[in-house]
């Protein structure tokens, strides 16, 4: 892990100041703040994106793996955003994209009936709740 995060912490300092150094340090630090800006954003919608994809897996739309993608890339493109860098914001707007694109299969799938969600019960059957009027008081006399 640390083997894979040493070169990445690297490349992420140089293509930061590579880029830094041509548009200027006031466009780096409106650029890294609004990437942080829209990552917290993405956070705090996180809850709405997910009930969006349960309510998919559930009509059908989306398969488990699917939404399993999806949640694990949208959470994945808001960490990277919050992290100030270029590649980091880079990966990050990937992430989202490939979240975007499973939302927008699901949006243009046909409603299929799934198995995996089954009815618990038979429709046959009446719950009823019997309540007692008298205490025990009552009944020893």
């Amino acid at each position: 892990m640390v083997v894979l995060l040493v070169p990445f912490l690297l490349l992420e300092l140089f293509l930061s100041l590579s880029v830094g150094e041509k548009i200027g340090f006031m466009w780096s630090v409106l650029w890294i703040v609004s990437s942080m800006m829209l990552g917290f954003r993405l956070l705090q919608s996180s809850s709405l994106s997910m009930m969006g994809n349960l309510n998919a897996v559930r009509t059908g739309k989306l398969s488990m793996k699917n939404f399993q993608n999806a949640a694990t890339s949208y959470l994945a493109a808001a960490i990277l955003l919050i992290i100030p860098g270029v590649l980091s914001d880079l990966l990050g707007i990937i992430a989202l994209g490939y979240t975007v694109y499973l939302q927008f299969i699901a949006k243009i799938t046909p409603e299929q009936t799934n198995k995996n969600f089954k009815k618990q019960g038979d429709d046959n059957v009446i719950d009823v709740e019997i309540i007692d009027e008298y205490d025990r008081s009552d009944r020893s006399s």
